[in-house]
């Protein structure tokens, strides 16, 4: 039997994932469609050349010169992460949630090591007896 908290992760990560389709859509759709009708507004009046660049253009075109990988790593860290919250939030095991987000995976990895390196510290301060 499934308590709250994991009725609350499943529809959050449908959720999610809704939202997550109707954002693909827009940007692959709609995203079209407004491309579309600013090369005919461009077509149509012809852009004069601009003695000075403002730095919102500047910043503009540097971004969008960065490689598609780059921008790729930078939506889809993020992205992955807050899906493997939300399904995490669906183990029946609430000592779990949360451990496949970075940072608490690294600080349970740390911790662990740690742990392990005092166990083995004291292992080998013992003096074992043979009898």
């Amino acid at each position: 039997m499934m308590n709250f908290r994991q009725r609350m992760g499943w529809i959050g990560v449908g959720l999610y994932l809704l939202a997550s389709a109707a954002a693909f859509y827009y940007v692959f759709e709609i995203n079209e469609t407004y491309n579309k009708l600013a090369l005919e507004h461009i077509q149509q009046h012809p852009k004069e050349p601009q003695e000075g660049t403002t730095w919102t253009h500047s910043l503009k075109v540097r971004l969008l010169s960065l490689p598609f990988w780059l921008w790729t790593i930078i939506f889809l860290i993020p992205y992955l992460q807050m899906f493997l919250f939300l399904y995490s939030c669906t183990r029946a095991d609430p000592k779990t949630v949360g451990y496949c987000i970075i940072p608490i995976c690294l600080a349970v990895i740390c911790n662990r090591h740690q742990t392990l390196v005092k166990a083995s510290n004291q292992i080998s301060r013992l003096q074992l007896i043979d009898t």
